[in-house]
């Protein structure tokens, strides 16, 4: 059995700056540190920094006044800021900026007086927290789906933009922007692609993977949206794939009969559990483990200047 590793996998620079921030604010600040929702969507990642004395709540209701309070990565509306603030914590933002980015784009919109239209998933954590970037006397209005387009009461006279949730799959999104393109004939859309750049690149990396693999496992947990588009990916081919949270969840079964195993990480998952799938893998009868090649990363985003 062979192992094909698709590149790039794993953490992106939004999740290894959102978990360094919490780890910077445990060192400085001692523990407890309470971080809204979890700081990036992985159960080892949580679990971790829960055994190092970070505290994750979902409501900022359920923090005393005057904490270390971080934000997810996935950004938070304008009212859960406030409410923080009001807490008189100490708050550091682990948003991820081309979650701002989308959050700012939002606002300006709303200040050209347009009606703005956000493509993702509801109750996402990230569209909760873009949905809640608009100003009190207009609302953000979200679709999922064309139907969701279809239903839209809005006029084409009107001034109407689009965004999107950074974590969605490009394929999907595009049927979805071709309707509202067509149902608006003046939308404007963003002036960049809102979908991020390590989404694109580990979708572009299984796509490439599962031309030869048999079989694919995605390192991620089932509340990662990133992940489960890797998983899409697949099943759109009707090849086998799977979403675990580590190599413990691999049944054997899945194995039989399959000579070329793909193996690839959402944006959350740390490196480690991947090389503890290839090593369960190779107990199981894989001889070696091919790279594949794909987009080469360097970007980096800096973390809060009180806590470098």
């Amino acid at each position: 059995m062979k192992i094909l590793l698709a590149n790039p996998r794993g953490f992106c620079a939004g999740v290894e700056r959102a978990i360094d921030i919490v780890e910077r604010a445990l060192k400085q600040h001692g523990s407890p540190v309470y971080v809204r929702h979890e700081v990036v969507h992985n159960k080892f990642v949580v679990d971790n920094l829960k055994s190092k004395g970070a505290i994750f709540v979902e409501e900022i209701d359920n923090i005393p006044n005057n904490q270390v309070v971080i934000f997810s990565a996935h950004g938070v509306s304008q009212a859960v800021r406030r409410q923080a603030e009001k807490t008189r914590a100490t708050i550091y933002d682990a948003t991820c900026p081309l979650v701002t980015k989308v959050h700012k784009e939002v606002i300006r919109r709303q200040n050209q007086q347009h009606k703005v239209i956000l493509i993702g998933h509801k109750g996402h954590p990230e569209v909760e927290g873009t949905l809640g970037q608009a100003s009190n006397e207009n609302t953000v209005q979200l679709v999922e789906d064309i139907e969701d387009v279809e239903n839209l009461d809005l006029t084409d006279t009107q001034s109407v933009s689009y965004t999107t949730q950074t974590t969605l799959s490009v394929d999907d999104t595009r049927q979805i922007i071709g309707s509202l393109k067509s149902k608006f004939s003046n939308i404007q859309s963003p002036k960049k692609n809102d979908i991020c750049y390590a989404t694109q690149n580990r979708q572009d990396a299984v796509k490439s993977l599962i031309q030869d693999a048999d079989i694919l496992l995605v390192l991620g947990s089932s509340n990662s949206s990133n992940s489960n588009r890797l998983r899409e990916i697949a099943d759109k081919v009707n090849m086998p794939a799977y979403l675990i949270d580590g190599a413990d969840e691999i049944k054997n079964s899945w194995l039989d009969g399959m000579d070329t195993v793909g193996v690839t990480a959402g944006a959350s998952a740390p490196e480690l559990l991947v090389q503890e799938v290839i090593s369960y893998l190779y107990d199981c009868g894989a001889t070696e483990v091919v790279e594949i090649s794909g987009a080469i990363e360097d970007v980096h985003f800096s973390v809060p200047e009180e806590l470098r």
